[in-house]
């Protein structure tokens, strides 16, 4: 690994501090709409993964959320409850189910995405292109380890 000699220990904190308030901020900003239908977090990360790979297949779908099963399941059927996704089993394996947001959860997920939305444009607009760029460019790079 590449010695960073120019970041010191309290600019890496300073960072991880950053990153941590962004992910508050994007993530209270959908806080209100989420109340609304009594859902949380969880449930917010599963729609939007739905709406990003429409058809995912349940294993793939706790493959991208690191997740049990079990803690899966109660998402899933709390979103059944609420009448905003659906099911279908796969033509070759009927033993693998396709997970989709009906029209409802669109509707759910473009609710809270127009909220974010706001914030993450503000902030790409305000930045140069090259600073769009490098940003990315890092976010790959913290989330590819």
């Amino acid at each position: 690994m590449k010695e960073l000699l120019y970041l010191k220990d309290d600019q890496l904190k300073d960072l991880i501090e950053k990153l941590f308030i962004s992910y508050r901020e994007t993530f209270s900003d959908s806080k209100k709409i989420l109340d609304k239908y009594s859902i949380g977090l969880a449930h917010h990360k599963v729609i939007h993964l739905l709406s990003m790979y429409e058809g995912i297949s349940i294993s793939e779908l706790l493959k991208k959320l690191k997740i049990t099963k079990q803690s899966l399941n109660r998402v899933l059927k709390d979103l059944i409850k609420l009448e905003l996704i659906n099911f279908k089993r796969a033509q070759q394996d009927t033993r693998v189910k396709h997970v989709f947001l009906n029209e409802k959860g669109k509707k759910l997920f473009n609710e809270i995405f127009e909220r974010q939305k706001k914030r993450i444009y503000n902030a790409l607009l305000n930045s140069s292109s090259e600073e769009v760029i490098n940003f990315d460019n890092v976010l790959k790079k913290i989330i590819n380890g």
